[in-house]
């Protein structure tokens, strides 16, 4: 079962900004990568360290601040070492000025 629950304002997330949301349970990490909204759990897969602290080095990738594993925010897809897996992204619906996650159990 799956639905989509407001999480901000896209006022609240310019392009190339980030915003923490708690969603049912899970710390989410929003992005704006040059007008598109992006959302990925904010947990590294190779130590499950706060994946939005990284540094963003370049359009749509984010290095987790602990050891430098680079993820693709939009995807998810793990780039570098020493992180493989990829890390959970969610759906976006942006309505009526309104950021909306898809949170499926």
């Amino acid at each position: 079962m799956s639905k989509f629950k407001k999480v901000a304002k896209t006022t609240e997330l310019p392009p190339g900004s980030r915003k923490i949301v708690d969603v049912d349970g899970y710390v989410v990490a929003l992005f704006n990568v040059d007008g598109e909204i992006c959302a990925i759990e904010d947990v590294c897969t190779h130590d499950g360290g706060p994946l939005a602290e990284g540094a963003i080095v370049r359009p749509g990738v984010i290095a987790c601040p602990r050891h430098g594993a680079e993820f693709e925010l939009c995807t998810g897809r793990a780039l570098t070492l020493p992180a493989y897996e990829p890390a959970r992204t969610f759906a976006i619906k942006v309505e009526g000025g309104h950021i909306y996650i898809e949170v499926e159990r």
